[in-house]
């Protein structure tokens, strides 16, 4: 289900938050919950892993996150201000000490000039107000590549914030 390398990094995110007393939500919306999938793979995960949020519509996004209809309408699905806000938004309905969101393209259709297929943001934020974002254009890998690949940059990033503070 998992090949080795998301499964290591999984374990890390793990370890790194009970190493800093951190409980986690993820936010998805391109991966559809693998990010979540992927840490609760791992026995024993319920001590870290407190919920995953899968809010692939923006009306989703909306009731379960509380993003703003301005962000959406102003800067779309797909943009750095809606993962923030997504992230922003876990951490408030989860009350957890750590999130991660992911909104993207994944293809094969949907893409545009301005947000291409491949392009995915992302966004992990602590409770004490630390929030990174990272843009990824992973280009025309397809669909299951991308999904992939968005799933291990969510999980890195989760382990560096939790690990260091710093992305």
């Amino acid at each position: 289900m998992m090949d080795a390398a998301l499964y290591a990094r999984a374990e890390a995110v793990l370890a790194a938050c009970r190493a800093a007393g951190l409980t986690l939500a993820t936010a998805e919306s391109c991966t559809g919950g693998l990010v979540a999938g992927a840490l609760t793979a791992i026995p024993g995960s319920s001590d870290v892993v407190d919920r995953g949020f899968v809010t692939y519509s923006n009306a989703a996004k909306v009731a379960m996150l509380g993003v703003s209809e301005a962000t959406l309408a102003a800067h779309g699905a797909v943009s750095e201000q809606t993962a923030r806000e997504m992230a922003r938004g876990a951490l408030k309905t989860a009350g957890t000490g750590l999130a991660v969101s992911i909104t993207g393209v994944a293809g094969p259709g949907g893409g545009s000039a301005e947000k291409p297929v491949g392009l995915v943001h992302f966004a992990c934020a602590r409770q004490d107000g630390l929030v990174r974002h990272r843009e990824m254009r992973f280009g025309g890998l397809g669909r299951e590549e991308i999904r992939l690949r968005s799933v291990a940059v969510a999980l890195d990033m989760l382990s560096d914030l939790a690990g260091t503070g710093t992305l």
